[in-house]
């Protein structure tokens, strides 16, 4: 959000109002958080976020959505000047005054959970009904049941997320004479590792390829001896340390996604994908042209094989950043992609 955010300040036709956890924020973007709410917010992050804390569990895990959505209640009614409002996932609509501003909603993979909830179809639509609203998922596989869902009371219209520049100025080294060093960067749950260690089992104990592990524990998950977990890792630690040198990203995620921001960032460096066959990774990879779908422990074998041949690897990687490049672009992209709506929905509001 941080790369949209400095993206659309640099629209000029928008004056940007930012309410959000604490950060930097471009000069042009003012931020409308209080003071108190920034704390919370930066104590939210910290424990790792609302849904991290809804899987948790324990008693105040029930609070804090409630808290959530009276705060931003609370910011749409001290603000009434604003023309539109952008609001990331669909939860955060909830509060809106019935105002009749127009609404642009993004939404992932992860938001389609929430329609399963008594009411949440009903409260949602009741919000929907009283403005002109665009719903706009991250990627094409959640058009239908978002369709089926609020066709009739929202435009659908998927848009992408855009890609930092340094992605696509990653240059791959060929790590002749080393061993085929594959990454795995995900949060640490049980559906997002999906069979990662039990189908890597067999093939990392070769010691001609190696496992690395990157990302945030989120569940009490006990990692293999035999492979090299890294913790948390930062973007620049990625980009300068580990994907110039990466044979490619393997996800085996389980999860309902959007589409997988990681997986863009690795495809925009030219690694190739290995991914579970699952919707958000099946509008990504195009298996045997941008990396590999798997659906058994022998199709995972086979395509780790396949894409360690240099020449495949190669192929493979830079059909992944010419699709990324093509079809996803930057984030000023991706601001573009919004403005297009924001005015279509201010003209008719």
């Amino acid at each position: 959000m941080r790369h949209l955010v400095a993206a659309l300040a640099r629209v000029s036709s928008i004056k940007l109002s930012i309410w959000a956890p604490p950060g930097d924020l471009p000069e042009q973007a003012t931020a409308i958080v209080s003071p108190a709410d920034a704390r919370w917010l930066a104590q939210l992050m910290a424990a790792g976020g609302i849904s991290h804390m809804m899987r948790s569990g324990g008693w105040s895990s029930w609070f804090a959505p409630v808290r959530l959505l009276r705060m931003i209640a609370a910011s749409y009614r001290d603000h009434p000047e604003v023309d539109i409002y952008h609001i990331n996932w669909l939860q955060c609509a909830l509060p809106l005054p019935n105002n009749r501003k127009p609404a642009l909603i993004t939404v992932l993979g992860n938001d389609l959970k929430l329609l399963k909830l008594p009411f949440m179809r009903f409260l949602l639509r009741r919000v929907m009904r009283q403005r002109k609203v665009a719903i706009c998922p991250n990627a094409d596989w959640m058009h239908a049941p978002l369709q089926a869902a609020f066709g009739d009371v929202a435009e659908i219209r998927p848009v992408s997320f855009g890609i930092d520049p340094r992605w696509y100025a990653i240059k791959r080294e060929s790590g002749e004479g080393q061993p085929h060093r594959w990454l795995a960067v995900t949060r640490l749950t049980a559906n997002k590792l999906g069979p990662l260690f039990d189908w890597s089992e067999d093939f990392f104990h070769e010691g001609s390829r190696e496992l690395h592990l990157f990302g945030p524990m989120q569940e009490g998950i006990e990692v293999p001896e035999w492979v090299y977990y890294h913790g948390a890792a930062t973007p620049e630690q990625l980009a300068n340390e580990w994907f110039p040198k990466a044979c490619g990203l393997i996800t085996l995620s389980r999860h309902a996604e959007g589409r997988p921001q990681v997986m863009l960032e690795a495809m925009a460096a030219g690694l190739p994908i290995i991914a579970s066959s699952m919707p958000a990774h099946a509008g990504v990879v195009f298996d045997g042209e941008t990396g590999r779908l798997c659906d058994s422990i022998d199709h995972y074998g086979t395509a780790l094989c396949e894409l360690e041949d240099a020449v495949t690897n190669r192929r493979l990687g830079d059909a992944a950043r010419h699709w990324v490049t093509r079809e996803i672009g930057t984030w000023d992209d991706c601001a573009d992609r919004y403005v297009q709506i924001y005015r279509r929905l201010l003209g008719s509001a």
